[in-house]
């Protein structure tokens, strides 16, 4: 059964809110309005509270500001609506089919590592490429709900094993503040925070060296079983969803960037069981 979204509603008024997700996107309110198929006047209105928008100017305005959903149910709730988005949880009924083609598609990309995360990095659903990845991570880190960051950075899980540690922390930290600018996740600040007071591990300053040909985008370098492989992160998102569950679920995909790491995993033992997600 779906579910409402828990949000406390907030004493800011949804002009405000407007107003600050229009100065994120750096849009005027004339330029705004002309897309919303309104007026510069009426937009000024709703943002100084002289005018209470309806319900699907709200949700229009959202849309062309590019406000997460998750973000679209605060400014509902604070224009005096019910949330128009359920947040439905992943072991529901109605997210079988969901949970199978993510399966199916985590499943098509072996032997290659995959997987799925949500909006606070806790694992869905992975495949067995990644289960080859986090061999030897300490078993703490490994037990349900198991967290992407986590196990990425701790000194007891991958981070040991990245050659190129602090420009892939780097990046993951950029991305983490990238998703914080635009939601108010205490969960996800709470990993934040955690995560950067995680100590380096034993070389983790150095600097991998690219050779000659330097990658096409930042790689993640990781030695497994005696060899470095070298992989390009990709992410994909769901086209125009309308759960806040499936609005924050990412697929990652670790693209091969050399064929030392083609050969490596095409040639490795698939005995292995998949990781324990959530």
């Amino acid at each position: 059964m779906t579910t409402a979204v828990a949000i406390t509603p907030k004493t800011t008024g949804v002009g405000t809110l407007l107003r600050e997700w229009r100065d994120r996107r750096k849009i005027s309110q004339l330029e705004l309005a002309l897309r919303a198929d309104s007026s510069s006047r009426h937009i000024s209105f709703i943002e100084t509270g002289r005018s209470r928008p309806s319900q699907e100017m709200v949700l229009r305005l959202a849309e062309h500001l590019d406000v997460p959903v998750r973000e679209r149910n605060a400014l509902l709730i604070a224009a005096g609506y019910a949330p128009a988005f359920p947040e439905t949880p992943m072991d529901d009924p109605s997210m079988t089919a969901l949970r199978a083609g993510m399966e199916r598609l985590l499943t098509g990309y072996e032997p290659f590592p995959a997987l799925v995360v949500d909006g606070t990095y806790h694992v869905q659903a992975a495949n067995r490429g990644i289960t080859m990845l986090l061999e030897g991570v300490d078993e703490s880190l490994l037990r349900p709900p198991l967290n992407a960051m986590r196990v990425t950075l701790h000194p007891g899980g991958l981070a040991p094993r990245i050659r190129n540690f602090l420009e892939w922390r780097g990046h993951l930290f950029a991305q983490m503040e990238r998703q914080l600018a635009l939601l108010r996740s205490a969960p996800l600040r709470a990993l934040y925070d955690e995560v950067r007071e995680y100590p380096l591990p034993e070389g983790g300053r150095e600097v991998a060296a690219f050779g000659e040909h330097p990658p096409f985008a930042l790689p993640m370098m990781i030695e497994h079983r005696g060899t470095v492989l070298s992989f390009i992160s990709t992410i994909a998102t769901f086209n125009t969803p309308m759960d806040v569950t499936v609005s924050e679920l990412a697929v990652e995909t670790f693209l091969p960037a050399d064929p030392e790491t083609v050969a490596h995993l095409q040639g490795g033992t698939w005995d292995v069981p998949r990781p324990t997600a959530s």
